[in-house]
């Protein structure tokens, strides 16, 4: 979750005045704070792009009418926050992301005007490789050196402990982002953009083992809005095969299996689910350890939990793909969620779904 104040926490669940900023950054060096009617911010851990944007405005001045205006609006970038104004002098505003503008279009006598836009992950995504591209050295190195190519001065935190990568050559036409995300995989780690525009290399907590960052309870100063349990083995593995073989490098192949072996698990890997295993090969995984923490990071996302569940609460802008909540249902089941994707609304109210990736009692 984006650091916040336990006020802030505590405010969600009370009558309170939302206050939300977009503010756009032109290529020309302009910065200009927009008034605005609307809009939203889906975040899904699940898109190769993790967050988008929707913003609704009545300035019609924003539509380009001349070659100047394009230079200035077309690349240009959106920061997006919601937050809280206490009423006693103090505002808190959480970030909600850092956008390419991609497209603005409304009427341009009367309005509104849209303006829609992806976090930077596409601008690396976009930016594809004119001839075969090489990567070595250490997770660290290798993934700025790929982020830095498309987006110079970007920063790029490493959450996880640096390892060395096997040599990999990409082809001409290659995906800069999906080059990220198999580095990262080495490290047992997915890369993405944090709400203030950061690149972060980081885990997906472990829904058992991760404090809960925030709690969603129905009834009396609860954000508890609505919910639905049930389960799905659509898409589901319980298990993954990571393998690595890098003949330039003169490593000898290595593998490591990542099963399901929670006995409580409705994938159980020697229970009556059977067997469903899914796959992985790179020639950056260069060792047994870096073959376990890939195997064990894909694994996490594609094995059924024992329920899935989708919610919705009173919207809580903090919140990230991967948080884990503690949820407390109408009828006093509580359960811990992992959170998959949400959408912000950009105004004082909206519905506010929370998607899940796993879920699980909480005694």
């Amino acid at each position: 979750m984006y650091p916040v104040s336990s006020r802030f926490l505590k405010t969600l669940a009370e009558p309170h005045e939302v206050i939300t900023e977009v503010t756009l950054l032109r290529t020309d060096g302009t910065v200009a704070t927009l008034p605005h009617t609307g809009g939203s911010v889906p975040v899904d851990r699940g898109q190769q792009i993790r967050r988008t944007c929707t913003v609704t405005t009545a300035d019609v001045s924003l539509i380009p009418r001349t070659p100047a205006d394009e230079l200035a609006v077309y690349g240009a970038r959106i920061r997006v926050a919601r937050g809280i104004d206490y009423r006693d002098g103090t505002k808190e505003l959480v970030p909600l992301g850092v956008f390419r503008l991609d497209t603005v279009d409304g009427d341009p006598v009367y309005g509104p005007v849209t303006l829609a836009g992806q976090s930077l992950e596409c601008v690396v995504a976009d930016d594809k490789f004119l001839e075969p591209y090489r990567a070595t050295g250490t997770i660290q190195s290798a993934i700025t050196a790929l982020i830095q190519r498309s987006i110079p001065g970007a920063d790029v935190v490493l959450t996880i402990p640096d390892a060395p990568i096997g040599s990999r050559t990409w082809d001409t036409e290659g995906d800069p982002w999906a080059a990220v995300q198999e580095i990262a995989a080495v490290g047992g780690a997915e890369c993405y953009t944090s709400p203030d525009g950061t690149f972060i290399v980081a885990t997906l907590p472990d829904l058992l083992s991760t404090e809960p960052a925030w709690t969603v309870a129905a009834g009396e100063r609860g954000v508890y809005l609505a919910g639905k349990r049930g389960m799905s083995a659509a898409g589901v593995h319980n298990a993954v095969l990571a393998r690595g073989e890098n003949a330039v490098d003169g490593v000898a192949p290595v593998q490591y299996l990542a099963v399901d072996n929670d006995p409580g698990s409705p994938t159980y890997w020697s229970g009556p689910f059977g067997h469903k295993p899914r796959f992985h090969s790179s020639s950056t995984l260069i060792n047994t350890s870096a073959c376990q923490l890939a195997a064990e990071l894909l694994l996490r996302s594609s094995k059924a939990p024992n329920a899935i569940g989708d919610f919705s609460s009173l919207p809580n802008p903090a919140l990230e793909p991967g948080d884990v909540l503690r949820v407390v249902h109408p009828d006093g089941l509580k359960e811990l969620h992992q959170v998959a994707s949400f959408t912000v609304p950009l105004g004082p109210s909206g519905d506010f779904p929370i998607g899940t990736i796993s879920a699980r009692e909480d005694a």
